[in-house]
């Protein structure tokens, strides 16, 4: 009976160890005034759409099933500041919390499409996140092609350029297309901490031979 007992805790705990475990990613909402931050987010956690938010910086949080992993996402839709051009206008406490980041502009604003633009280089740019964080820059409202001033091609080469994730969406429209944005940031955060761990593998594995050569060295 004692072998019998082990030998289903053994069992067990291989079974536990083989269930994917709860991801958790932290997600920053970063773009201008009115380019519809607050509304993607609200279309993401409730499949709603609300058109008019006040000035409220927030941090929500939804569970979710992909591919039968459980995923807890946290949202933090970011305000506006004065000035995009300086380096507060992205903080250090932001970039630290992130694993990724996407980025609004209305392609019915081009001074959305140029903060953007700034943003990423100030992400890049910093020390706080690694200069490979995921992005994803999405351009919203595209139910209103009428008064478009930002091309869907001139948004596509910039992201490609800034090897980040691009889509064109409208929020007010479909929830299909929200998804598609969350769920393809969420795929980069999971390449991205594939690639930490295996450097940080290879990087131990280099220490351990470098201290058994420089052990036989001394000896």
């Amino acid at each position: 009976m004692v072998v019998q007992v082990k030998n289903n805790s053994t069992h067990f705990s291989r079974a536990m160890d083989s269930m994917p475990q709860k991801l958790a990613a932290n997600i920053l909402l970063l773009g201008a005034e009115n380019v519809g931050k607050s509304a993607l987010t609200v279309r993401f956690l409730t499949r709603r759409f609300i058109g008019e938010y006040g000035d409220i910086e927030s941090i929500y949080s939804h569970n979710d099933k992909i591919d039968g992993q459980e995923i807890s996402f946290n949202i933090w839709d970011s305000l506006y500041p004065q000035s995009c051009f300086t380096p507060e206008s992205i903080t250090d406490k932001q970039l630290q919390w992130a694993d990724g980041v996407i980025l609004v502009y209305s392609i019915c604003d081009r001074s959305s499409f140029d903060v953007v633009r700034q943003q990423v280089q100030l992400i890049r740019q910093s020390r706080k996140m690694s200069v490979n964080a995921p992005i994803v820059i999405v351009g919203n409202k595209r139910d209103l092609q009428h008064q478009r001033t930002v091309s869907s091609e001139e948004g596509r080469l910039f992201a490609l350029s800034a090897d980040c994730g691009f889509f064109e969406i409208s929020a007010a429209e479909t929830y299909h297309g929200v998804l598609l944005v969350f769920h393809e940031l969420l795929v980069r955060i999971k390449e991205s901490r594939a690639i930490k761990k295996g450097v940080a593998g290879i990087k131990g594995i280099v220490r351990t031979v470098s201290a058994v050569f420089g052990k036989k060295r001394s000896e």
